[in-house]
C-alpha cells in the first residue's frame, strides 16, 4: 500500500505541517506528499494519478480542512468499482483524513472516539464506505449551504483574500447576510415535492452534522444511512432569527418554539434546487455557482480509512 498525502499549498496554511513532517519521519511506510497549486488541484492531481496508475494500491489522505477533503474525494469519484448494487468491490484506492490546527473539524465530528491528527494512528486504521452526495457534476462529502449561509461564506472568503483573520471575516460575514441575505428566492425540491413556497432565510442540505466548525445543522445526519437531511428555514422576522441562531449552533432548532413552522426538517435520496437567478452554493468550502442543481444521495459510495476508535467510544456506542 502506497500513501500519498495532499497538502493545502496556501503560504498561509504552511505553519500548520512542521508537526505532520515530523511525523512522517517516525512511523516507516512507503509515501509520497503532494502540494496543491491552487482551487481545485487536488482533484485534479487525484484524477491523474489514477488515471496513470490504474492497478497500484493507494490511499489518499487529505490533510487539512474541508476544501481538501472535498477535492480528494471528488478526485476518486469515478475510480472505484462497484457491483450491481453500487457497493465498493475491491477498489485499489481509498482515502483517509489528517486534521491540523487551524483547520475545521465538520466532517471528523461524525466518528467520534477517533485521532485525526495521527499519521501512525491513521495507519492502523481499517477502510469503511461512506455515503457521499452527488451536485451535478460535483460532489459534497459534508454539508451544501444556500442562501444566509453561502452568503457569509462568500463574504467571509473575499475578507480573507483581503488579509483579514479567518474569525473577524466570519462575523463581518454573519454581519453582512442579515442586511443582505435574509429573503431568498430559492426553490427546494425533495424526492419530487417541493418543501415550501415563498421565500427562504437559508437550506443545509447534509450528509454530516456539522458546518462552520460550530453550527449543528443537520443533528440526526449519519454519514452512512443512505439519505440527504434537509433544513429549511422560511423567511421570518430579524427577532425570531437571532433567537433561533444559539438553537442551531447547538442542534436545538428542530421541534423548538421559535422555529415552529419555521424551521422545517426532511429526510431524503434526491434534492434538486433551482433559482431565476444564478446564486452561490456553499459545497464543502468551496462556492460552486449556478441556477439549478441536481442532488442525489450515493450510499456508501466512497471507501474512507478511519483510525481505531477508542474503547470508550466502542462501549458508548
Amino acid at each position: 500500500m502506497k500513501y500519498i498525502y495532499i497538502i493545502n499549498g496556501r503560504a498561509d496554511k504552511a505553519s500548520q505541517y512542521s508537526d505532520f513532517f515530523a511525523q512522517l519521519k517516525e512511523v516507516p511506510h512507503t509515501y509520497e506528499v503532494y502540494t496543491t497549486l491552487g482551487e481545485g488541484d487536488a482533484t485534479r492531481y487525484v484524477r491523474l494519478y489514477c488515471d496513470l496508475h490504474p492497478d497500484e494500491e493507494v490511499c489518499f489522505v487529505a490533510c487539512g480542512g474541508n476544501g481538501i477533503i472535498n477535492g480528494v474525494a471528488s478526485g476518486l469519484m469515478g475510480y472505484l468499482e462497484y457491483n450491481s448494487e453500487f457497493r465498493i468491490q475491491n477498489s485499489k484506492f481509498s482515502m483517509a483524513i489528517l486534521y491540523f490546527a487551524g483547520a475545521t473539524e465538520d466532517f471528523i465530528i461524525n466518528y467520534p472516539g477517533r485521532n485525526f491528527r495521527s499519521v501512525k494512528e491513521m495507519l492502523a486504521g481499517t477502510v469503511t464506505s461512506t455515503d457521499i452526495i452527488k451536485v451535478n457534476d460535483s460532489y459534497c462529502l459534508n454539508v451544501i449551504n444556500l442562501g444566509f449561509n453561502s452568503r457569509v461564506a462568500s463574504r467571509a472568503n473575499e475578507l480573507v483574500a483581503k488579509g483579514k483573520s479567518a474569525h473577524e471575516a466570519y462575523i463581518r460575514g454573519v454581519i453582512n447576510a442579515f442586511l443582505t441575505s435574509r429573503f431568498n428566492r430559492i426553490r427546494v425540491t425533495v424526492d419530487g415535492e417541493r418543501i415550501a413556497r415563498g421565500l427562504m432565510v437559508l437550506c443545509t442540505i447534509a450528509n454530516g452534522r456539522r458546518v462552520g466548525g460550530e453550527f449543528n445543522c443537520a443533528p440526526t445526519a449519519k454519514t452512512d444511512d443512505g439519505l440527504i437531511d434537509v433544513c429549511y428555514f422560511r423567511a421570518m422576522s430579524l427577532v425570531r432569527l437571532l433567537m433561533l441562531f444559539p438553537l442551531y449552533r447547538s442542534g436545538q432548532h428542530i421541534g423548538s418554539r421559535p422555529g415552529r413552522g419555521k424551521v422545517l426538517y426532511r429526510q431524503a435520496r434526491e434534492v434538486v434546487v433551482s433559482s431565476r437567478d444564478i446564486i452561490d452554493i456553499y459545497l464543502d468550502g468551496e462556492l460552486l455557482p449556478g441556477s439549478h442543481f441536481e442532488m442525489k444521495i450515493l450510499p456508501r459510495a466512497l471507501p474512507l480509512r478511519l483510525p481505531p476508535a477508542n474503547q470508550e467510544s466502542i462501549s458508548n456506542s
